[in-house]
C-alpha cells in the first residue's frame, strides 16, 4: 500500500502534481495514522510523525512521488450572525465560553449545528441560519485543533477550577 508521510502546505506546490483527492470533512483532516481512499478508489496509508489539521489545498506526499489533493466535505453548519460588530463579538465570547469549535469570519461565525446553542445565541439576538461549507475552525490559544468538541483544547496542562457563568462550574 501506499504510504503518504509528508503535508505539502496549500499553495506551496504544483497542483498539477496531483494524481487524485481524498474529501474529507473536518473530524477526518485531524489524523496521525489512517488508511485513506481517494476520489478514484487509490488506497493509501497517511503515516504523519504527529497528529496534523490537514486543511483544504493541501497535498499528501505519496512515496511514489505523487501528491493526493486534500478537499474540505463541506458540513451542516450554522451561520451566526449579528446587527453589529460589537454584538458579534459577544456572540463569540458566549460561543468561546462554551468551548465550542468555531470558525470566525468578518461578519459571520459558523458553528456546528447544535440546537441547545442555537436556541442560546438566537435568546441573545444572534441570527442563524442553516448552511454547508466546510469547516475550518480556529486553532486556539494554546495550538490546539479543536477536533474534540468536547473538550477541544489539548495543551499539556490542567485548568484546575473554574467558573464559566450560566452554572457551568467545573474542572479540567
Amino acid at each position: 500500500m501506499l504510504r503518504a508521510t509528508t503535508v505539502l502546505p496549500r499553495g506551496t506546490w504544483d497542483e498539477r502534481r496531483a494524481v487524485d483527492r481524498v474529501v474529507l470533512d473536518f473530524e477526518d483532516r485531524f489524523r496521525r495514522r489512517v488508511r485513506l481512499q481517494a476520489a478514484s478508489g487509490l488506497l493509501f496509508l497517511l503515516d504523519l510523525p504527529a497528529a496534523t489539521v490537514l486543511h483544504d489545498g493541501d497535498g499528501l506526499a505519496l512515496a511514489d512521488g505523487g501528491v493526493v489533493r486534500v478537499v474540505a466535505r463541506p458540513e451542516r453548519l450554522v451561520a451566526v450572525s449579528a446587527p453589529s460588530p460589537g454584538a458579534l463579538a459577544r456572540l463569540a465570547w458566549h460561543i468561546g465560553n462554551r468551548h465550542l469549535p468555531a470558525e470566525i469570519g468578518q461578519d459571520r461565525i459558523l458553528i456546528r449545528d447544535d440546537h441547545v446553542i442555537v436556541d442560546m445565541l438566537r435568546g441573545l439576538g444572534a441570527t442563524v441560519a442553516a448552511v454547508e461549507a466546510p469547516f475550518n475552525p480556529e486553532g486556539g490559544a494554546y495550538g490546539q485543533h479543536n477536533h474534540d468538541p468536547a473538550h477541544p483544547h489539548a495543551h499539556g496542562h490542567g485548568h484546575g477550577h473554574h467558573h464559566h457563568g450560566d452554572d457551568d462550574d467545573h474542572r479540567h
